[in-house]
């Protein structure tokens, strides 16, 4: 099973480019995360630089110093500075990214963006973790399961800038249309901002305001490390999901009432960069160019192609989401 997720293999056909050793080869990569001090970013930077120094490159990771478009902007800018050959960027804001990323297309900097998209013209491509709408899907399901099927719930997000946390939650959103949730009445949407204490005190808020809340769904892996330890430490019969770290969440993990979460969904945060790595290096040596169709190898994880995304630019998406519960939180909560 583990073998089968860390690789996230998309067999989609045989004639897609195939690196080279040395494929990176005196070439400079950057990735360019949200924040300083998320683990989920840093696991990410840790797949992207794998790779880029097994293929021969120099990788650069820059975690701004706050999860703001403002703090992306200038590493962007100085990243033009150092003319490097590819930006790989997790954004901050899908739109006030533009005139940087341009900036440096214009260079002649492969742009490309994981995790967090930037808007189509800020990008030659997205490289997504999952499809927004399937991660909707299996919240909202969760969500639907661990409720009962009816009463109140609410969401911890993490700014309100965050373009692929207000893409999960407007997918959240549409799912909600069905029938099958008109019970379940969505009370808020809280702001964490991806900081630890300040997910603790939105998550204590929502209790105080909402006494008979059953479910709080964090797609954020800061949130919910936070919520699940208020909840779980106040005894609260309120329940969480979500999207999470194993390593953060396993003691949190359980199908009784002494644990706040019965089970949440990720991939693995390593794969993402690792992802974004290859994508990054056949942009550069311009085995794709991020048009519908193009097909690369991405090492061990397999090959890719490029497809259309929902906001009309394109993406390579690694996978489908995977679910951990108390059958495989032990068998994870080591790997990342």
């Amino acid at each position: 099973m583990i073998s089968a997720l860390l690789c996230g293999a998309m067999v989609l056909g045989t004639v897609s480019p195939v690196f080279a050793a040395g494929a990176a080869e005196g070439k400079t990569f950057a990735i360019v995360t949200k924040a300083a001090g998320n683990p989920y970013n840093e696991k990410e930077a840790q797949g992207f630089k794998e790779v880029i120094e097994a293929e021969g490159g120099t990788a650069i990771i820059k975690h701004p110093e706050t999860a703001t478009a403002d703090a992306q902007i200038s590493v962007i800018q100085s990243l033009i500075s150092q003319q490097v050959d590819g930006i790989c960027i997790a954004g901050n804001d899908e739109n006030a990214l533009q005139a940087a990323l341009e900036d440096a297309m214009n260079e002649g900097i492969k742009v490309s963006c994981l995790d967090a998209k930037v808007n189509p013209d800020s990008r030659m491509t997205f490289v997504n973790q999952a499809g927004v709408t399937e991660i909707g899907e299996a919240l909202m399901d969760a969500v639907l399961d661990i409720s009962g099927g009816e009463g109140q719930w609410a969401i911890v997000s993490a700014t309100s800038q965050a373009t692929n946390q207000n893409a999960w939650i407007e997918a959240m959103k549409e799912v909600m249309k069905d029938d099958k949730y008109s019970k379940l009445e969505l009370v808020e949407v809280a702001y964490g901002d991806d900081e630890p204490q300040k997910s603790t005190d939105v998550t204590q808020a929502l209790l105080q305001t909402y006494p008979d809340l059953k479910v709080i769904c964090a797609p954020t892996t800061v949130g919910i490390a936070a919520a699940a330890k208020v909840l779980q430490d106040n005894g609260s019969s309120c329940k969480l999901t979500g999207l999470g770290l194993p390593s953060e969440m396993s003691e949190y993990i359980g199908d009784d009432d002494a644990h706040s979460c019965p089970y949440m969904f990720l991939w693995n945060p390593e794969d993402v960069g690792r992802l974004g790595a290859y994508t990054s290096i056949a942009l550069v040596n311009e085995e794709i160019t991020g048009a519908v169709g193009d097909k690369f190898t991405a090492g061990d994880l397999g090959d890719y192609e490029v497809t259309e995304a929902s906001d009309g630019g394109t993406e390579v998406i690694l996978g489908s989401p995977f679910k951990f519960d108390p059958s495989n939180i032990e068998e994870w909560k080591d790997v990342y």
